[in-house]
């Protein structure tokens, strides 16, 4: 029976799997075409299945060298001779899957026994060349994980010989080379040159300058998480709406190949077993593989994390987008920008910045509201104190939610509004939201409406959702927009009841909790 796959590569044979077959060819064009190319995506993004299920793909077309820079240990990338002998090993242990002829290999053996006079990288790929000149198919070599090669000037090196190989090939249709050559990691070749060189001009001249851009959609689309479901559906037979489900797992992960997985483990492993599999395969059920994809610390949000504590500026850059609402234009020429999508904690989206996924900005609220509960924050405290009157039979009470953050935030703050910042307020009820809902519900920020003056909080509670729209006061018919707009929303999610939080700041404000009737739709409105 098949098992949802979230280590290494995902096999069709053996794990349920999102059908690859149109990403497959739309890469092989470029194959087809000789392009040399990158695929860089963030890390368990599906690189090394994607290409396992390409090698499968154009196996009878083409002869393949794949390889792992994971195999080359950093000795290997010390000396260009180091190196030509840690790859010649490497393509020796590929002779007879990539058909590799008697003759080549020997010459590569010599290499690697050589004491004088060892090899270097021109000697290297004239060998590499005399194997393409007698290979009876082209020749398509892979190189996965290439961030091995981070900081190591023999990589550069690496590069221009294929630079001045694919080169050679353009300039006479009789020169033999490989037909394509692919470079996966998560790093930007170009990033790793920045790194190794400081002066201007290796900044602007890339060895891999020669590349195609590789715009192949790597997310998975909602119709592929359903045809995922569907193959899953007919070997469990729970009764799942597959189609809405996709759509669920969708909204939550926007199509992150791992995220995906991991919810789908999640609830075939250990939600099952704690509910029947028709209510763990519906909307309650993914919500509590969300809640534990969130409670762990998995190796993609070890890595995110990593990446944001190695680099400062970047967290800073995350942070003002997810807290103080901060609108970000994209800019591909802008570093912080860039390292960002390259991790990929970002995505473009009306060529603004957007976090990547819902489950990416809970678990970054997560972290960055977790700094300021180290502090002892106040309202985290208080949350954390009188959550139990907040819960009635299984439901949030959100109206006395909002009541309790008024009483916090008027007793710490008062009349001292000088020391509050416009911005703060979505930290500040989300830290005292937090730790009410922790452990049993979800919470994520509507990425639409999310600015420096306007947020949608929306609350999964056991199956209940809480829509909960933080705003600046404006004026009373800015006020009555709002209304407007949250009664527009309820209808979106199907719900009757909202709730709204405003911070005002004039001086003879009036604060408190009042209920208000838009049609049908009933609104609780705090001031504070």
């Amino acid at each position: 029976m098949k098992v949802f796959n979230t280590t290494a590569v995902c096999i069709p044979s053996k794990h349920y799997m999102v059908d690859l077959s149109e990403r497959v060819k739309e890469i092989k064009k470029l194959v087809d075409a000789g392009e040399y190319f990158s695929i860089n995506r963030a890390r368990q993004y599906g690189k090394t299945t994607t290409l396992t299920a390409l090698e499968g793909f154009i196996k009878p077309i083409y002869d393949i060298l794949s390889l792992d820079f994971q195999g080359i240990s950093n000795a290997g990338f010390k000396t260009e001779e180091a190196f030509v002998k840690a790859f010649s090993r490497n393509v020796i242990k590929k002779a007879t899957i990539a058909n590799i002829p008697a003759d080549i290999v020997k010459v590569l053996k010599e290499y690697i026994s050589r004491k004088e006079d060892k090899a270097v990288l021109d000697e290297l790929f004239t060998t590499l060349n005399d194997w393409c000149d007698e290979a009876d198919k082209p020749i398509v070599m892979i190189i996965d994980e290439v961030d091995s090669a981070t900081n190591n000037q023999v990589f550069l090196d690496f590069l221009a010989q294929l630079r001045l190989q694919y080169l050679e090939r353009e300039k006479n249709s009789n020169y033999k080379t490989f037909q394509s050559v692919i470079l996966a990691g998560v790093t930007d070749v170009k990033h790793l040159k920045a790194k190794i060189r400081d002066n201007d001009d290796s900044k602007e001249n890339s060895p891999w300058n020669i590349a195609a851009d590789f715009t192949v959609d790597m997310s998975l689309s909602e119709d592929g998480i359903k045809g995922m479901l569907n193959e899953y559906e007919a070997d469990h037979h729970t009764g799942m709406d597959t189609t809405a489900i996709a759509k669920q797992i969708h909204d939550y992960t926007n199509g992150y190949p791992f995220l995906v997985s991991r919810i789908c483990q999640l609830i075939d492993d250990d939600v099952s077993q704690v509910m029947s599999s028709e209510d763990a395969w519906s909307v309650t059920g993914i919500d509590e593989a969300v809640k534990m994809v969130l409670s762990e610390n998995n190796t993609l949000f070890q890595s995110l994390t990593k990446n944001l504590n190695n680099l400062p500026d970047l967290r800073a850059s995350i942070r003002s987008i997810l807290m103080e609402g901060t609108k970000l234009t994209w800019n591909a020429q802008q570093d912080s920008i860039i390292k960002m999508q390259m991790y990929g904690l970002i995505r473009k989206e009306n060529n603004t910045v957007r976090v990547s996924n819902r489950i990416f900005e809970t678990m970054l609220y997560n972290l960055f509201l977790s700094d300021e509960e180290l502090k002892q924050n106040a309202f985290s405290r208080e949350g954390e104190f009188a959550k139990n009157r907040f819960i009635t039979d299984g439901r949030l009470n959100m109206r006395l939610i909002l009541e309790g953050f008024k009483d916090t935030y008027t007793r710490i703050y008062g009349s001292l509004v000088d020391r509050f910042k416009e911005k703060d307020g979505r930290e500040l009820f989300l830290l005292y939201l937090k730790p009410i809902i922790n452990g049993t519900g979800n919470y994520y920020i509507e990425s639409q409406t999310r600015d420096q003056t306007r947020t949608d909080v929306i609350v999964d509670y056991l199956g209940q959702q809480y829509i909960i729209e933080l705003k600046i006061w404006r004026g009373a018919r800015y006020n009555e927009e709002g209304e407007k707009q949250i009664s527009e929303y309820l209808d979106y999610y199907g719900l009757m009841t909202g709730y709204m939080l405003s911070f005002n700041f004039n001086k003879k404000k009036e604060t408190g909790i009042k209920r208000v009737e838009i049609g049908d739709k009933v609104l609780f409105e705090c001031t504070v």
